[in-house]
């Protein structure tokens, strides 16, 4: 009896026609210069968390269903008697998915999240760190299809950081092109 093991349809597209691509445009020697895409980081930071401790319950259960792993609760660093918070106290929640989860989760967030946005014309290109990190915002978590409108008490939004392994923003700007990411304002593809 074989086992077969499911791979994520990015994931394949990745090894197919990016590596390849990334290559020509930028010549790299070998395959292993090609950046990647290392794990997506997902936070939430939950307003009201200190008052209502439930708020962070939620927000953890709604980033399980979204990435399909389980979050983790954000803890404060240290005291601050403005907004009455103490040390150790949840304040958000967090989860970094990797591999193919990752995959999957850009796959979805690509393909039926972000279309689902109001207004939507496509990611901001200029939110590279430098580093060949790209973060951007999302402004409702409801834009997730898991995630059932009815049963939002609180509507939050999120910030998601993409690390890859790229050097300079122009190669992770590439890379994230080349796996779906809809970027405004897209450049041609030089032959």
């Amino acid at each position: 009896m074989s086992t077969t093991t499911y791979i994520p349809r990015l994931q394949t597209k990745y090894q197919k026609e990016v590596i390849s691509a990334l290559m020509t445009k930028f010549g790299y020697k070998t395959t292993m210069q090609v950046p990647r895409l290392l794990k997506i980081c997902i936070n939430q930071g939950v307003k009201g968390s200190v008052a209502d401790k439930k708020l962070i319950d939620n927000a953890v259960e709604e980033m399980t269903t979204i990435t399909g792993q389980k979050a983790v609760p954000t803890m404060s660093k240290k005291d601050i008697s403005n907004f009455k918070l103490r040390k150790n106290m949840p304040i958000g929640a967090r989860v970094t998915l990797r591999a193919s989860k990752m995959y999957e989760f850009l796959d979805r967030f690509v393909s039926v999240s972000l279309p689902r946005v109001r207004d939507f014309k496509g990611v901001n290109e200029k939110s590279f760190d430098g580093r060949g990190n790209y973060t951007l915002g999302v402004t409702e978590q409801i834009i997730f299809p898991e995630i059932d409108i009815d049963k939002v008490s609180k509507i939050s939004g999120m910030d998601i950081t993409f690390v890859t392994t790229a050097t300079t923003n122009e190669e992770a700007y590439e890379l994230l092109r080349l796996l779906g990411m809809p970027f405004k304002n897209i450049k041609p593809l030089e032959n």
